[in-house]
């Protein structure tokens, strides 16, 4: 079954084109992750998915309805990016609030321990860190039991316990029959929670597999070195940038690219490799989407 969809999607701010012609389907039980550098219209596309914008052209669907009717949006979770909590509020009573908004919410005991709320029930929504407010305003997503949830950046701001605790909700939620929907920058965080993920880039869907399909297109290393001279061609190098005598190459196979280096009597020192981030992992796939436009 389908909780949501967007056919042939088009959406613009003005002159801006967040995204172009996106076609997607979310089916029940997945947990689907959206992939890709700042502005490539992750947000744009659960904000589109949730009602809370409509399409310049296209479709979009929730439950098989208009994501904007009250008849939809009951059975949907959202953590959106920004989050604003009443900040003389105390974390129980925000989430009793929101409870209260449903016909068979979960229960507070059992929402405060998924999410490790346990200890800060009684805290002002005010005095609480920027992470444990995250925290609330994920775990208020799942409080009225949800078919589907869609989280835009859940874990921003989050140490790596508090994260890891996240995801355990989560998968318990995905356990118990629930769909979800995140955006992330983490491709960890991908790994360790979705079946499938979505790579976004210039507003453009640039891959739709399953997460190890999609690994294999960002499984780039960045090698950064010193050579006073400009570098040769090198087979596998995929992007070049260079700032005086320091050269940053992206290259699926550091080892091959230093051994080319090695035989081909290129000078060079400081070298460091690491992996490429998803930032110039996916605006590399932008480049070469802009390059080949379909």
């Amino acid at each position: 079954m389908i909780l949501a969809r967007a056919i042939d999607v088009t959406r613009r701010y003005g002159d801006a084109l967040a995204l172009d012609h996106v076609s997607l389907d979310i089916a029940a039980g997945a947990i689907v992750g959206v992939l890709g550098p700042n502005g490539a219209g992750k947000s744009t596309l659960i904000s589109l998915l949730t009602g809370i914008r409509k399409p310049s052209s296209g479709r979009v669907e929730l439950l098989g309805a208009d994501p904007r009717l009250p008849a939809s949006r009951r059975h949907l979770g959202v953590t959106p990016q920004e989050t604003g909590l009443p900040g003389t509020l105390r974390v129980g009573e925000v989430i009793d609030f929101v409870r209260a908004h449903y016909p068979d919410p979960l229960p507070r005991a059992e929402l405060l321990t998924r999410f490790g709320l346990t200890d800060l029930v009684r805290r002002q929504t005010g005095g609480l860190s920027g992470g444990e407010k995250r925290r609330v305003a994920v775990a208020l997503a799942f409080a009225g039991r949800p078919r589907i949830v869609f989280l835009d950046e859940p874990t921003t701001g989050l140490d790596v316990e508090a994260r890891r605790s996240l995801w355990d909700g989560i998968r318990q939620f995905h356990a118990d029959g629930g769909t979800v929907v995140l955006t992330s920058h983490y491709l960890e965080e991908i790994e360790s929670l979705a079946d499938r993920a979505v790579v976004l880039g210039g507003g453009r869907v640039l891959a739709d597999d399953t997460v190890d399909a999609v690994r294999g297109l960002v499984a780039v290393r960045r090698i950064s070195l010193t050579s006073p001279v400009p570098l040769p061609a090198l087979a596998g190098v995929t992007a070049t940038e260079r700032d005086g005598d320091r050269w940053h190459l992206l290259s699926p196979d550091a080892d091959r690219l230093v051994r080319d280096l090695v035989a081909a009597d290129v000078p060079f020192a400081d070298l460091e490799v690491r992996p490429a981030s998803l930032e110039e992992a996916f605006l590399r796939l932008t480049r070469l989407e802009e390059a080949c436009p379909r």
